[in-house]
């Protein structure tokens, strides 16, 4: 079974997971909101958007469905390269705006293979990187499966994506710079895995003292 078989195979059971009837037969969904953020192999991570797409694809925590963005009432279509990676969020972490936090979950990118949209999968943050958005802080932690047969590159810490992987390194730092216009973003730095699960424990709603260790 390849990689992209695997990552289909996740989704699948994902869904399987967080669907069920209801008493009138009609399919419910569970709040991925809600989900854990902690499992015995990583981080839990909800996607939102695959890799290689241009829609802006969101979780709707009211409604408790994944919707295209909307900018002056239209979809909202990335006029710039697809998305280098499966964006999404981290269950059950909060940026709360009196600890100054944007209000949302923690954002994160996964570095493989295009996973569908509602995919829950643990991965490994070995990076984290640090923006303005119009003067606001905002970090993306990055990560990779936690499941080294789901990884498109042998980095399993910010040393081997650093020095083996620069080059991704820069695609994705520039891609996050220049995505939503020019002079929307301002870049702040790289931080390293142990710095991204810093970032988890601080948002994250249930404080867990057996969390993962991340990749330096």
């Amino acid at each position: 079974m390849n990689k992209q078989q695997l990552a289909f195979v996740f989704g699948a059971l994902a869904l399987l997971f967080l669907t069920g009837c209801g008493k009138d037969g009609a399919v419910a969904t569970k709040d991925y909101e809600y989900l854990p953020t902690y499992t015995e192999k990583g981080i839990n991570v909800v996607v939102e958007i695959p890799a290689g797409t241009n829609h802006k694809i969101e979780y709707d925590k009211e409604k408790k469905e994944f919707l295209v963005d909307q900018r002056n009432g239209k979809d909202r279509i990335i006029d710039f390269l697809p998305y280098p990676g499966n964006y999404g969020f981290i269950p059950s972490t909060y940026m709360d705006p009196e600890r100054g936090g944007d209000g949302d979950a923690l954002d994160i990118l996964i570095i493989g293979e295009s996973m569908p949209t509602g995919t829950v999968i643990p991965v490994k943050p070995i990076a984290a990187l640090l923006l303005l958005d119009e003067g606001e802080e905002d970090t993306k932690i990055i990560a990779v499966p936690a499941d080294p047969k789901l990884r498109v590159m042998n980095a399993s810490d910010f040393q081997d994506f650093s020095i083996a992987y620069d080059g991704a390194k820069h695609i994705i730092e520039n891609w996050f710079l220049y995505y939503d216009g020019l002079g929307t973003m301002e870049f702040k730095g790289w931080k390293n895995g142990q710095y991204a699960m810093q970032e988890i424990d601080k948002w994250a709603l249930n404080k867990d003292a057996d969390a993962p260790a991340a990749g330096n």
